[in-house]
């Protein structure tokens, strides 16, 4: 049976080196670049093993100690202007020891930082009468006003009414026609009558929508073979007659 480890997540390479100085009880201006750059590696690999995604500042860490420790392997040493020889882990300690700087008053931030939560701050206290008051007093609120707030409220009133007025606008309208009342209208008109033209049906009701209903009225009733069409007069006119002696039950 195998057991896994999970090792804790630093918060940043740096803190991860720090804590194999620590651990170690290496001195921080001569690391021992081999064994800290194992170590480092080693603690990825782990990460990785675990499906823990790493940070792309871990990578960029462990690509440094890697061109470290290959400078430290390279028999030509690196020479300053001055023609000394430079220590290729001269800036990573450099930053070690700045984030160690700082690391050690996090502990006491953290401790003001919750202290000063368990304080409730006073304020201007006549500031917020004077915000209590006008947010119930109306004659408080207008003695704030100016001119220019009103024009900037007036604007956004005016762009607000123009947005709604170019809404696009549905309107329905329940017109009082159905096929079967129309049919109804047309051979009650028959019964007075013995022929009716189309264009006297238009000028009974004059409105589109009654037009449209008492033509599809006329289709249906021909169809139905109650009334009879024939061509009239003028464009697009006809007489309908009604059909005498049959009977067709609707």
């Amino acid at each position: 049976m195998s057991f896994e480890i999970k090792l804790p997540l630093f918060e940043g390479p740096f803190d991860l080196l720090l804590f194999f100085i620590q651990r170690d009880e290496l001195d921080i201006n001569d690391i021992p670049i081999n064994k800290i750059t194992k170590d480092f590696l080693d603690y990825l690999h782990h990460l990785e093993q675990l499906n823990v995604e790493v940070a792309s500042e871990f990578i960029l860490v462990a690509a440094t100690l890697m061109r470290i420790k290959v400078k430290m392997l390279l028999p030509r040493p690196v020479l300053d202007e001055e023609g000394n020889e430079v220590d290729p882990r001269d800036e990573l300690v450099r930053h070690l020891l700045e984030y160690k700087k700082y690391k050690s008053v996090v502990a006491t931030f953290i401790q003001m930082e919750g202290d000063r939560m368990q304080m409730e701050s006073r304020g201007n206290v006549l500031r917020e009468i004077k915000k209590l008051s006008e947010g119930n007093d109306v004659e408080s609120e207008m003695q704030d006003l100016d001119l220019y707030k009103l024009l900037k409220v007036f604007q956004k009133v005016i762009s607000r009414y123009e947005v709604e007025q170019n809404k696009p606008k549905h309107e329905v309208v329940q017109y009082p026609y159905t096929i079967s009342s129309q049919r109804d209208f047309i051979m009650a008109k028959l019964g007075e009558t013995p022929r009716i033209s189309f264009l006297e049906l238009i000028e009974l009701d004059t409105n589109k929508i009654a037009v449209i209903f008492n033509f599809l009225s006329i289709l249906d009733l021909l169809q139905m073979r109650e009334i009879t069409m024939h061509l009239g007069e003028g464009f697009n006119n006809f007489w309908i007659e009604k059909i005498e002696g049959e009977f067709v039950e609707r």
